[in-house]
């Protein structure tokens, strides 16, 4: 399992693997239980690890650096049910945080998503960029076209007066 597949759906605890992805949700197993389940995107929003940045007195950081920065501490992991331990943990851990902007429970989720990912014994680290997407990124060069002559259709239509549209009116 990959960091970069990994999601956390809102109205729902834990981290997700995102196995497949239509246009009304995605398929979606859950790291704690294993568990495979169909989530509407009607209903949930998704989002991927690798782009949820947090709060810093500088620049935002993506989430990785601080899971990076947990994975190498020496500070005893705090139980995830004692805001000021959880508080007083990253205050030595990550102390660059945004304390006033990063709220009590986006730490405690925090240091839950880490525990999982550990348990799962999942590299943390961001996908990088491929030579395809080098290639992609590449500008490419445009070519002039000729200028085509409209048909006659076309201009007859583009010259056609407006129609009127008549919508009901709602009465009071």
């Amino acid at each position: 399992m990959e960091y970069n597949k990994l999601v956390a759906v809102s109205g729902l605890s834990g981290l997700f693997e995102l196995i497949s992805s239509k246009a009304d949700g995605g398929l979606v197993r859950s790291l704690e239980d294993k568990t495979t389940k169909f989530v509407s995107n009607r209903v949930h929003a998704f989002s991927h690890l690798e782009s949820i940045e947090v709060f810093t007195t500088d620049e935002n950081v993506n989430l990785s650096d601080v899971f990076l920065a947990m994975k190498g501490s020496s500070e005893a992991m705090p139980d995830a049910n004692d805001a000021k331990a959880i508080k007083a943990y990253f205050q030595k851990v990550f102390p660059t945080m945004d304390f006033e902007r990063v709220y009590g429970s986006d730490m405690k989720k925090m240091v839950k998503w880490y525990d999982i990912l550990i348990k799962n014994n999942i590299e943390i680290k961001l996908s990088e960029a491929t030579d395809e997407d080098a290639v992609a990124e590449q500008p490419v060069e445009k070519k002039p076209v000729a200028a085509a002559k409209p048909s006659t259709k076309t201009a007859a239509v583009k010259n056609a007066p407006a129609k009127k549209i008549n919508t009901p009116r709602k009465m009071a």
